[in-house]
């Protein structure tokens, strides 16, 4: 399996399992309907580790832009393989936001709220104040960047220090938990430019039943925040654990 492969079918895989959850949640007479906040960040939790796991060995599971622009930024990667991982990941956020429409297909025509239907595929704020939406967006990446970096380093994954090298993934996803209980009510923590944008095109394209509009003037903020807040975090961690 090559990068891009495994770099979209990991994103695809992140996508089914974290907008799936939304769905379950937010889509009326499913099985989870109203099932609440804990129930969403759980599942996206569970959807970035179950996707690294599946695919990290063969990429490094980046499946976010704002990591591989990190990354390419700060050396970690090569940067002319940035176009690549990012093409994968957009085109993995189209393909999986798919499988969400075709899992919950009875269940949109029977959703009347639009707001509800654009929910499943992309964020949108609780206040839109667009500055505010952009920090919150920036800080929430920023956190995941600094903590992916940190958390899963070879000292707190060796065997002298109680963790197994297989934990990496699980860790990851604790991460995104974390970050979506703490800091996910202000925009929905997208914290990834692809898993918002891709099921946004996604959105625009697919045959849903009285879906609204697409909201393209918020689109800009899930994008331009976690790329900055992403960047912020590996340089930060590449300052303070330099030695």
């Amino acid at each position: 399996m090559s990068k891009f492969t495994a770099e979209a079918i990991g994103t695809m895989l992140l996508i089914i399992f974290g907008d799936g959850v939304v769905a379950n949640v937010v889509l009326k007479r499913t099985k989870g309907h109203g099932s609440g906040w804990i129930v969403v960040a759980a599942g996206w939790g569970m959807a970035v580790a179950l996707a690294a796991y599946s695919v990290g060995r063969v990429s490094g599971a980046h499946l976010n832009p704002a990591i591989t622009v990190a990354f390419a930024a700060t050396g970690r990667m090569e940067a002319s393989q940035a176009p690549l991982y990012i093409a994968a990941q957009m085109l993995g956020a189209i393909a999986g936001a798919a499988v969400v429409w075709l899992a919950y297909l009875p269940h949109w025509a029977e959703t009347p709220e639009t707001a509800d239907k654009l929910g499943v595929f992309c964020t949108a704020p609780a206040i839109r104040k667009l500055e505010a939406n952009l920090l919150c967006e920036a800080i929430g990446t920023f956190l995941l960047v600094f903590c992916a970096l940190a958390v899963p380093s070879k000292a707190n994954l060796s065997e002298a220090h109680g963790f197994s090298q297989g934990l990496g993934p699980l860790l990851g996803g604790l991460i995104v938990f974390a970050i979506g209980l703490s800091l996910g009510g202000p925009t929905g923590y997208a914290i990834n430019p692809a898993r918002d944008l891709g099921p946004r095109i996604a959105h625009a394209l697919l045959p849903i039943a009285g879906k609204g509009g697409s909201d393209w003037e918020y689109a800009w903020v899930p994008v331009a925040g976690p790329v900055l807040g992403g960047l912020a975090g590996a340089i930060l961690y590449q300052i303070a654990f330099s030695v």
